[in-house]
């Protein structure tokens, strides 16, 4: 019994990793190659613009509090009660 399971999950491994490959090649062709036409947004290929839109957020002003503590328990800022009152 432990080779036929054994035997089952390489064929979904193979599987896997065929229908991985598979997608990066239409990927690749329709999107990079644009097999449908189109051209690239100059919002991405310049990049001109995106140093200008860079500098642009970077100078807006921070109208929020401080900044904010992703994770407080690992602060450990809180206070544990050995006994209940």
């Amino acid at each position: 019994m432990a080779t036929a399971s054994g035997g089952k999950a390489k064929y979904i491994i193979g599987a896997l990793i065929g229908s991985f490959g598979i997608s990066y090649i239409f990927d690749k062709v329709i999107s990079d190659n644009k097999i449908f036409g189109g051209t690239t947004p100059g919002t991405v290929s310049n990049k001109e613009w995106w140093a200008a839109t860079d500098e642009k957020f970077q100078a807006w002003p921070r109208t929020a509090g401080p900044p904010v503590v992703m994770n407080p328990i690992s602060r450990q800022n809180f206070i544990v009660k050995t006994r209940p009152e």
